[in-house]
């Protein structure tokens, strides 16, 4: 694909590789499962903290402010964690 395709298949394709050596697939699939466990990660990560902040707040434990920084935390978290993968592929 990487200077013989058209333009309307790379334009239609989920994934492109850039140059012609086949090999890369077996990468942008594992890259694939990495990315899926890892949104699997911080999608568990946000429901369970959020769970516990919204179960303080009803309590009256925790307060506005608290439950704004738990949300920013946990969306840093995540931001951090899907930085993994890139980190990993990027030096290969």
């Amino acid at each position: 694909m990487g200077g013989l395709g058209s333009d309307a298949t790379i334009e239609t394709a989920d994934v492109v590789i850039q140059d012609d050596r086949p090999s890369k697939i077996s990468m942008a699939i594992n890259i694939g499962k990495q990315t899926q466990k890892i949104v699997w990660q911080n999608i568990t990560l946000a429901f369970v903290v959020k769970g516990i902040v919204l179960i303080l707040g009803a309590a009256g434990l925790a307060t506005m402010w608290e439950a704004v920084f738990a949300d920013v935390g946990v969306a840093l978290l995540a931001i951090l964690n899907a930085l993994r993968i890139t980190k990993h592929y990027t030096m290969q």
